[in-house]
C-alpha cells in the first residue's frame, strides 16, 4: 500500500517539476533586455592610422675625406653652427710633410726642364754645323745623321721634362687639397645632433668617409616619415590634415599636413607599406628627431552630421533572416560571421586593426562604412550605402529599419537617411544576471582608436 502511494506521489511530482522548469526558462527568455543608443549630431572623422619617426627636413652627415688623428673639436652635441664654421681639425703634420715633398719634386722637375732646353739648344747648333760641313763634302753622311738624331732626342726630352713638371705640380695641388681637408667645416646652418669622435681618436677614410657629426638643418620645421599600409594608402592624398601623438607628451596633440606619398614600397615580414611624409611645424622645439609618432591621417570628415552608434550596425536579433533582395541584402554584406542575438563579438568590430576601421571585408560595420561613398579619389559625398538597423517597437522588441550610412570613425557612423535625430536604435542584448556573473553586455562596441571620436555614453536598458 505504501509503495503504491509513493509511486502515485512521484507521478504527480514529475509534471509539476517539468512545468516549473518550463516557466522558469520562459521567464529567462522573456527577461532578455536590449541595450540601446540614441541618434545624435556631431562630427564623424574617418582616419587612416600609421606610425612613423620624426626627423629633420635636411640632415647632413659630416665626415672626413682623409685619414688622421682628431687634433681639436669646436662643436659638441646641441651646438648651433653656421655654414662654413670650423667644427674639427685633424693633425696636419703628415700632410705638411707630403706637401713639402711634393713642392721639392716640383722644383726638381722645373730644373730638369731647364736642363733639357739647354741640351736642345746645344744639339741644334751641332746639327747646324754638321749640315754645313756635309754640304761642303767635309763630313760623312753618317755623322750628319747622328747629329740629327741627337737633336731630335733632345727635343723629345724637353717634352718629357715638361710632362714631369706638370705631374709634380699636380702632386703639389693634391697635397694642398689633402691638407685643407684636415680642417672640417659645416656646409649648412643647423644644430649638431650627433658627435661620433673625440680628441685623439684616429679616423680612417678608405672606401667610405667616417661620419664625425650629424647636423640637422632646422628643427623648427620637421617631418614625420610614416609607414602607411598598402590597404589604406589609396585613401591618402597630399594636403590632407594629420594629427599625431608622441610618448614624450601624451596629453599634447600635434598637427601636420601630408606632403608626399612615396611610390617606393617597403616590405617587412611580407607586409607592404608606403612611406608617407608629413610636414610638421615645430616652432616651440618640443619635438625631437627620432621620436616615434602615432599618426592619424584624416581622409574623410562629416561635420555636424546625424550619427548612430556603430554597434547598431552589427546587431542582429535571434532568428533574424535577412531578405533576399533590396536594401537589406546590401545591408548585411560585410557583416560576415555575425552571430544571431549579439554584436558578432569583437573580432571584426571597430577599434581592431587600423584606426578608422574601414576596409571592405574587415568584418562588422567596417565594410559598410568604408564602401558608403566612393565618388572619387577622396570618396565624395553620395547618397550613402544602404544597410539595416533595429529600433524597439511598442513592445520593446527589435524592428528592422532601412537606412543609408556614410563616414565612420570606428565608434559612430554618419547617418544619411532613414531615421531622425533622437531616434533610439538597438545596439545589443543583455541577459539579467550577466553583470553579476562578470560577463557584461554582449554587444558593447570596442573603443575606437580614432582620436577624433568622443566617448560614447553608457547604453540604456529597456
Amino acid at each position: 500500500m505504501a509503495t503504491a502511494r509513493r509511486r502515485l506521489l512521484w507521478l504527480l511530482l514529475v509534471p509539476v517539476l517539468l512545468a516549473g522548469g518550463f516557466f522558469l526558462l520562459r521567464g529567462r527568455v522573456e527577461a532578455t533586455q536590449f541595450t540601446t543608443g540614441a541618434i545624435d549630431r556631431g562630427d564623424v572623422v574617418e582616419v587612416v592610422g600609421a606610425t612613423g619617426i620624426l626627423e629633420a627636413v635636411t640632415t647632413v652627415q659630416l665626415g672626413s675625406q682623409v685619414s688622421g688623428t682628431i687634433q681639436s673639436l669646436y662643436a659638441d652635441f646641441n651646438s648651433t653652427v653656421k655654414k662654413g664654421q670650423v667644427v674639427a681639425r685633424l693633425d696636419p703634420s703628415i700632410f705638411d710633410a707630403r706637401l713639402g715633398q711634393a713642392q721639392a719634386n716640383l722644383l726638381a722637375a722645373k730644373a730638369n726642364v731647364e736642363r733639357s732646353r739647354a741640351t736642345v739648344e746645344d744639339m741644334r747648333q751641332k746639327y747646324q754645323r754638321a749640315k754645313e760641313l756635309a754640304a761642303q763634302k767635309l763630313l760623312p753622311a753618317t755623322e750628319l745623321e747622328t747629329a740629327k738624331a741627337n737633336f731630335d732626342g733632345a727635343v723629345a726630352q724637353v717634352k718629357a721634362s715638361e710632362a714631369a713638371e706638370s705631374q709634380a705640380l699636380a702632386n703639389v695641388n693634391q697635397a694642398k687639397l689633402d691638407l685643407s681637408h684636415t680642417v672640417i667645416d659645416t656646409p649648412i646652418d643647423g644644430v649638431v645632433i650627433s658627435r661620433n669622435v673625440d680628441v685623439g681618436q684616429t679616423v680612417a677614410a678608405s672606401f667610405q668617409a667616417p661620419v664625425l657629426f650629424v647636423i640637422a638643418n632646422d628643427l623648427a620645421q620637421m617631418r614625420v616619415n610614416a609607414a602607411v599600409d598598402e590597404a589604406d594608402v589609396g585613401r591618402v592624398r597630399e594636403g590632407q590634415e594629420v594629427v599625431f601623438h608622441v610618448d614624450a607628451f601624451p596629453e599634447r596633440e600635434f598637427e601636420g599636413t601630408v606632403e608626399q606619398v612615396r611610390l617606393n614600397p617597403t616590405t617587412v615580414s611580407n607586409v607592404v607599406s608606403y612611406n608617407t611624409i608629413v610636414s610638421v611645424d615645430n616652432r616651440d622645439l618640443l619635438l625631437r628627431p627620432g621620436m616615434t609618432a602615432t599618426v592619424s591621417i584624416v581622409v574623410r570628415k562629416a561635420e555636424n552630421a546625424l550619427r548612430l552608434p556603430a554597434a547598431a550596425l552589427r546587431f542582429r536579433p535571434v532568428g533574424y533572416q535577412r531578405p533576399t533582395g533590396g536594401a537589406a541584402t546590401a545591408a548585411t554584406a560585410g557583416q560576415g560571421g555575425q552571430r544571431p542575438g549579439g554584436a558578432g563579438g569583437g573580432q571584426g568590430g571597430p577599434g581592431m586593426g587600423r584606426a578608422g576601421g574601414g576596409r571592405p571585408g574587415a568584418g562588422g560595420f567596417a565594410g559598410a562604412a568604408m564602401a558608403a561613398e566612393r565618388g572619387g579619389p577622396g570618396g565624395g559625398r553620395g547618397p550613402g550605402r544602404p544597410t539595416t538597423v533595429f529600433v524597439p517597437d511598442e513592445k520593446g522588441q527589435p524592428k528592422a529599419v532601412d537606412v543609408r550610412i556614410g563616414v565612420s570613425d570606428g565608434q559612430f557612423v554618419e547617418l544619411r537617411e532613414g531615421l531622425e535625430e533622437g531616434a533610439v536604435v538597438v545596439t545589443g542584448t543583455e541577459i539579467p544576471g550577466a553583470r553579476a556573473a562578470g560577463a557584461g553586455a554582449r554587444p558593447g562596441a570596442s573603443p575606437s582608436a580614432n582620436p577624433f571620436s568622443p566617448q560614447r555614453p553608457q547604453p540604456r536598458q529597456r
